[in-house]
């Protein structure tokens, strides 16, 4: 049976959205125009307050004067350099300035251009190094259960988000195991920052170890804070016990901070914040501050050397991208990391984050909220889902603050996300939230 035709502008046809229910979408279109510092402008000409830094990425505003001026000047001059074989000045330098805030012994850097290409990168990374030390029956990867690690085959091997594996699964990297989630609403629910229950948790690592052999275990792949499934935050002591247990047993760890680094937390990236340093670190969305696409796999010293001194001459590492480490993408992240350290970017977000904390838990007593949960200036808000329609609630209210709260958030599930731009003031956390509890009692 064919489905149902809904009616909508056909100059919307030829476009297929990513993670977009688009026939849903073309029958009411929500379509941002333009965006000056905390807002978007709709196409009807609404101020919409951003409430989700964009998509977890616009860390310093929208629009910022000297990242785009920084960006049209390489324009002008350089448009492309080709990455194999040559190089421009730019790509050194913001590489060598990353390495400055990215934590101690992670001093190299491989560009990509989106978090999903670093992840597909630092898997790749990982299974080199081993073989470079003569270990190549390392090939296994362990991920984590509701981990999001971008949409290449890689990635969502290691991820543990099933609706983003179903019409996959039959193609996937075979050998990969999950250690269980963080998120348990018994023990762990209206937790402000770190939840007191959960650290056990990383013991299962020591139950897949003995299972397969440490021998054959090549990384374990997590989001220190866990985003896109809804805001999960690690219990206290479980990174810390997550890194013993890797060291112990000679396997890298890999932080997925896409979406945690560049000051979400209030440290340049969550390993500072949580005092643990992995051997791998993914990055993109803030490093640029959105405006063009980049990412990055950065390695330590030791990783390095041991895959570039593995080949006597030659290539060492068959990888790369055609764009990694593109003229415009190097100099939209120089721009951007002189505006983080020239406002104070980070340390404002570090300020901000208990008056966030307050703002956030004042919505436990709104309509059908079952848990809200916070760390830095991000916070997840749960809803009781609908019998029979999960996610609906959410999605509604998510509708509801753009077209009538003239807000954006993020949804997924039945969880609300909320991840401001760090410029984000004590007067527009207030507003968000007073539009979000709006929308929640409508929806009600």
């Amino acid at each position: 049976m064919t489905a149902p035709t809904i009616a909508h502008d056909p100059a919307l046809d030829a476009l297929w959205m990513p993670f977009t229910a688009n026939k849903a979408f073309k029958a009411k279109p929500r379509l941002l125009v333009s965006a000056k510092d905390m807002h978007y402008q709709s196409d009807d000409g609404r101020q919409i307050l951003d409430g989700a830094a964009g998509l977890w990425c616009v860390n310093a505003g929208h629009c910022r004067a000297p990242i785009v001026d920084a960006i049209a000047r390489s324009a002008a001059t350089l448009d492309f350099a080709p990455g194999f074989q040559m190089a421009h000045p730019a790509s050194f330098q913001l590489a060598d300035k990353l390495k400055g805030i990215l934590p101690t012994g992670i001093d190299h850097v491989f560009f990509t251009n989106s978090g999903s290409e670093a992840v597909d990168s630092a898997l790749k990374i990982a299974l080199a190094y081993h073989q470079s030390r003569g270990e190549p029956q390392r090939t296994r990867f362990v991920g984590r259960l509701r981990g999001y690690h971008g949409v290449g085959f890689g990635g969502i091997s290691v991820g543990g988000i099933e609706t983003n594996k179903k019409a996959f699964a039959s193609q996937l990297l075979p050998s990969v195991d999950h250690l269980p989630h963080t998120h348990d609403l018994e023990h762990n629910a209206f937790s402000k920052g770190q939840p007191a229950w959960g650290a056990h948790l990383a013991d299962a690592l020591e139950a897949i170890v003995a299972e397969r052999g440490a021998g054959t275990i090549a990384a374990v792949i997590v989001e220190p804070m866990a985003g896109s499934t809804g805001v999960l935050i690690p219990p206290k002591g479980y990174l810390e016990k997550l890194r013993a247990l890797c060291t112990k047993h000679g396997i890298l760890l890999i932080f997925d901070e896409v979406i945690t680094g560049f000051g979400r937390l209030g440290s340049p990236f969550a390993a500072q914040f949580f005092g643990v340093t992995p051997d791998i670190i993914t990055l993109a969305k803030g490093v640029t501050n959105a405006t063009v696409p980049m990412g990055a796999a950065c390695v330590t010293g030791t990783i390095y050397d041991t895959v570039v001194n593995a080949t006597e001459k030659g290539i060492e590492f068959f990888h790369g991208y055609t764009y990694s480490g593109h003229p415009l993408a190097a100099a939209a992240g120089l721009a951007t990391l002189d505006l983080y350290a020239n406002e104070g970017i980070f340390e404002r977000a570090a300020a901000m984050a208990p008056v966030w904390e307050a703002a956030v838990h004042s919505l436990r007593d709104a309509p059908h909220v079952i848990d809200v949960r916070n760390l830095g200036l991000v916070a997840g808000i749960e809803l009781e889902a609908r019998v029979g329609a999960p996610g609906s609630r959410a999605y509604d209210v998510f509708v509801d603050c753009f077209f009538h709260q003239n807000a954006l958030i993020r949804v997924t599930g039945d969880i609300l996300a909320l991840s401001p731009p760090l410029i984000v003031s004590e007067d527009q956390i207030g507003e968000l939230m007073a539009k979000v509890r709006k929308a929640l009692e409508k929806v009600a």
